[in-house]
């Protein structure tokens, strides 16, 4: 999704809303990358695949309960190994990486 927004000629919020996420988390997305990586290297950087569900799709990733407002700004990520990674908005992207490098290793 990040890499499609930086092509030339896109724009964000069309971009935000094809996959159903908000356009400014999108554009938070983009800062924190710019802040970790010069715009030059965003072409080479390799991003994981990602599979939008519809909200009522995935009860598990909302804790179970089904409480929509809990899993609000919460992303589920799951490792081609089976685990899965369930965390919130406020994430530090770099524990976050150290996470699923450690695990994708396993």
């Amino acid at each position: 999704m990040l890499a499609e927004s930086f092509a030339p000629g896109a724009s964000v919020a069309q971009v935000a809303q094809r996959y159903g996420v908000n356009a400014n988390l999108v554009f938070t997305w983009r800062r924190q990358l710019a802040a970790k990586a010069p715009a030059e290297s965003v072409k080479a950087l390799e991003f994981a695949p990602v599979t939008v569900v519809a909200e009522g799709a995935a009860p598990e990733a909302r804790g179970g309960d089904g409480d929509a407002a809990r899993s609000a700004g919460r992303m589920e990520i799951a490792l081609a190994s089976g685990e899965r990674i369930i965390v919130g908005a406020d994430v530090d992207a770099a524990a976050l990486a150290r996470v699923v490098r450690a695990l994708s290793r396993r």
